[in-house]
């Protein structure tokens, strides 16, 4: 699978713009601000419908415009098929698929998945549980529709579980059969998400740790652990047990919604103790195996998004980088660097298929290099 074209017509900062890929690797060069990162996360939006970096679309039309329309074709089986995405202020955001409108975009995610690794990826480290949750959820949607489906049921049972809970606190109320209904419903689909999102962990666990290994030559040991109210005993009676707790902070204390990644790097916290650099591999090598089991979900490799991941790192251990995006397990690439020799140098390393795009200070974009010809 991969994406063949695209055009963009008022995304970001390109007004129009239309670009060819190769089926292998495709880097992107230009200083800081012209648009690098802008076209990866155009990538981001025909595979999973959303910015990578926030969920607010009308940040995503150009300045002085009220709509943006990215279209793609992506190439999977030897078929082609054509995505449309458009976002207009003040309406609904429009997926369509070989012409044919979604009813629901929850139904598009995981047909053309993607692993993104950008230096936003060090909010998985320093901010809260709620970055590393949803962590957990793209992986998972990305192969699982009854996954994503059970993740937006938890998220409506809760919302009602709390608004009902502020009810009960003013009134008074003894009447506990509608928060009964609630209960229910997050046991249900709360449970089936814990049990998914622990087997995720059990499984990524060693290829993160794999893969960490090879960056770092082995310099450090590194520890991933997924914690959870589920994992102490019955989802069911941890509720039941909190009731008086709930209803005095007016909303849900356990759950799922409070589920979090401990990073650990030689027995203490990745934050605490790494380095920008270590923290930094230790994101690569998560994402990573990320993408390892995507690929072993979907039965074939994602695309991958590079967005300036060789800063703040080491001549080895971008060496070892290299080694591993150029090997078999890889399918489409695509990388931005600040750097036009750096990633020369990377290219001929690989010996394999390539574009070189160079993105100027008005954001247009241009081929300067291929892997036939030096233009």
């Amino acid at each position: 699978m991969y994406l063949k074209k695209i055009a963009l017509t008022n995304f970001k900062n390109y007004e129009l713009n239309e670009l060819e890929f190769s089926p292998k690797i495709n880097c992107f060069v230009g200083n800081n601000g012209v648009g690098k990162t802008n076209i990866l996360d155009a990538i981001h939006y025909l595979s999973l419908t959303k910015s990578f970096f926030n969920n607010i679309d009308s940040i995503s039309v150009r300045h002085g415009e009220d709509y943006f329309i990215i279209q793609g074709t992506f190439v999977r089986d030897g078929e082609e098929d054509q995505i449309y995405c458009a976002f207009q202020k003040q309406k609904q955001k429009l997926l369509k698929r070989n012409g044919k409108e979604y009813q629901r975009l929850s139904d598009h995610v995981g047909r053309y998945p993607v692993v993104m690794i950008s230096p936003a990826d060090s909010a998985l480290i320093t901010e809260g549980s709620e970055d590393r949750r949803k962590f957990m959820n793209k992986i998972i949607s990305q192969y699982s529709a009854e996954y994503l489906d059970s993740v937006l049921k938890y998220s409506k049972a809760l919302q009602q579980r709390n608004k009902l809970l502020k009810d009960i606190n003013s009134s008074d109320s003894k009447d506990r059969d509608i928060l009964s209904i609630w209960d229910a419903q997050l046991v249900k689909y709360g449970c089936y998400v814990y049990n998914q999102r622990n087997n995720l962990i059990d499984e990524l666990i060693p290829v993160f740790q794999e893969y960490y290994s090879l960056i770092s030559s082995d310099k450090e040991i590194v520890r991933l652990k997924y914690r959870s109210h589920l994992s102490e005993g019955s989802f069911a009676e941890a509720l039941q047990n909190s009731l008086n707790k709930d209803r005095y902070l007016e909303y849900t204390t356990v759950g799922i919604h409070k589920d979090d990644l401990l990073l650990e790097m030689n027995d203490f916290s990745v934050k605490s103790l790494g380095s920008q650099g270590q923290q930094k591999s230790y994101l690569v090598a998560l994402k990573l195996a990320k993408f390892d089991y995507i690929k072993r979900k979907a039965g074939f490799s994602p695309i991958l998004l590079l967005d300036d991941i060789f800063d703040k790192f080491d001549a080895e251990r971008v060496e070892q980088i290299i080694r591993l995006v150029g090997n078999h397990r890889f399918g489409q690439i695509f990388i931005t660097d600040t750097h036009q020799n750096r990633l020369q140098d990377i290219l001929s390393e690989l010996k394999t298929d390539y574009r070189l795009f160079k993105i100027a200070e008005n954001g247009t974009v241009d081929v300067v290099q291929n892997s036939k010809n030096v233009l």
